[in-house]
């Protein structure tokens, strides 16, 4: 059997730019497409806290240390530039494989620079 589990996340990234005529869905500063180990053109999924949208996008790369975070064509209808996501990618697995795998988390601050690196993320209490 596999599973899909979560293989990495750009959490509280903030969009810096929106572009409805741009080709290309998602353009990532390429820093932070290596940090979080998401390869150029791979499958997305893209959740904006300000307006509760989800969608489906591929990553392309943006310039280094740039802190661009740019949602283009289409998905420009559902976000805008200021607005917080959450940018995740996900892996099918065998279940040996699952056992031992584990998330590269990427928590952003207001200018998408890293504050902070996970593998885990922490048990939610009541």
């Amino acid at each position: 059997m596999q599973i899909t589990l979560l293989k990495s996340k750009l959490h509280h990234a903030r969009v810096t730019h929106s572009e409805l005529e741009y080709e290309g869905s998602c353009a990532i500063d390429g820093r932070l497409l290596e940090a979080a180990n998401i390869h150029e053109y791979e499958q997305i999924q893209i959740y904006n806290l300000d307006n509760g949208e989800r969608f489906s996008t591929y990553a392309i790369r943006a310039q280094d240390d740039s802190g661009t975070i740019s949602v283009n064509g289409a998905a420009a209808h559902k976000a805008r530039p200021g607005d917080r996501v959450i940018i995740c990618t996900y892996a099918v697995l065998s279940q040996q494989e699952a056992a031992a795998f584990k998330p590269t988390l990427i928590y952003l601050d207001a200018d998408n620079r890293i504050k902070d690196t996970r593998h885990a993320i922490p048990v939610q209490v009541a």
